[in-house]
């Protein structure tokens, strides 16, 4: 009986995954004239779930309350800018050169606050992000053009094929959604990612049983951190246009809402609350003075009734070897 609803879900997950891969195609054959409009914003839903399934690593993997990913989304975006406006790199040769630039900084930023805890890492995170933000619109190192941005990005070329269109950003998004959400799973279930679980659960038995808590951390929140620079590469190159206002701790907080509400420690739910927080609220755009309303009524309703999230992560179960009278019966040898 289980084994069948297994196969149903899966089956279920597999047609669904076809049809949202479909949907441009079947939006084309039915001629919707807002197609455009639909991609776009699935779009911005994929480049958020890209986000979030970073910041996934860090809260929901690692346990450690970050509230400030939007500061290396935006490290992520200005090097690109900058490496493709003042030197013409190609935006996809820029996605190792965002991630690394993004991954330092959290080094430097995580390694004299990385042991702290819950509500104090959490009010430094926030800290982080004001001091980029005030840093890109002084234009400190003279790379962030101030209050203005940068402008005139190029679109990435892939193959030869210049990425312009919704459609096309639509399926290099969610291509990168796919492949990073395979690359998380894999890293989960890894001795890294197990590792990162029992240090959430505990970390002071984690440090007992012989597990570098501070260590594994360091290197949650610095692999976090790169996945979001890249995050912040396609943004560049789809908006063409940045500045300091697309990177404010209101971005972090919409991350941080995304992992909470859909599950935190679950990919399939970081991906469903992307599509509640961002994609939902367009179906309301019309009530505009209620939507808000509606949104944080909705958001204190989860934490009163299901404060584990709406597609909280199932409990790990790790099979354990046979006692030892089972594995040498009475009279065997070893």
């Amino acid at each position: 009986m289980r084994l069948g609803r297994l196969k149903l879900a899966r089956s279920v997950e597999i047609l669904g995954t076809g049809l949202f891969l479909a949907l441009p195609f079947i939006l084309s054959a039915l001629n919707v004239r807002s197609s455009p409009y639909i991609l776009d914003l699935l779009s911005m839903v994929g480049l958020y779930a890209l986000l979030s399934l970073s910041l996934n690593v860090i809260l929901g993997l690692a346990g450690m309350f970050h509230m400030g990913h939007a500061a290396f989304f935006a490290v992520g975006a200005y090097v690109t800018a900058n490496l493709n406006l003042t030197y013409g790199w190609s935006i996809l040769a820029t996605l190792p050169a965002a991630a690394l630039g993004a991954g330092l900084l959290a080094l430097a930023v995580a390694i004299p606050v990385i042991r702290l805890r819950g509500d104090y890492l959490l009010i430094v995170t926030i800290g982080i992000v004001e001091i980029v933000k005030i840093a890109l619109t002084n234009d400190v190192f003279g790379l962030t053009g101030g209050p203005n941005g940068l402008i005139g990005i190029a679109r990435p070329m892939v193959f030869g094929y210049r990425v312009a269109r919704p459609v096309d950003f639509f399926y290099l998004i969610w291509i990168m959604v796919a492949f990073s959400a395979l690359l998380f799973h894999w890293l989960e279930n890894s001795r890294f990612g197990r590792a990162l679980k029992y240090i959430k659960e505990d970390a002071v038995a984690a440090e007992g049983m012989g597990v570098d808590a501070t260590a594994y951390k360091l290197m949650a929140f610095v692999i976090g951190a790169a996945w979001a620079g890249m995050a912040g590469t396609i943004f560049a190159a789809k908006m063409r246009t940045i500045s300091p206002e697309s990177f404010t701790f209101g971005e972090s907080v919409v991350m941080f809402t995304i992992v909470i509400l859909g599950g935190s420690g679950n990919q399939k739910g970081v991906v469903l609350g992307s599509f509640l927080v961002m994609g939902l609220p367009e179906l309301f755009r019309d009530f505009q003075d209620l939507r808000l309303l509606a949104y944080g009524a909705a958001l204190v309703a989860m934490m009163i009734f299901r404060p584990q999230g709406l597609w909280p992560p199932k409990p790990t179960q790790y099979r354990l070897p046979p006692p030892y009278d089972e594995k040498y019966p009475a009279g065997g040898s070893g």
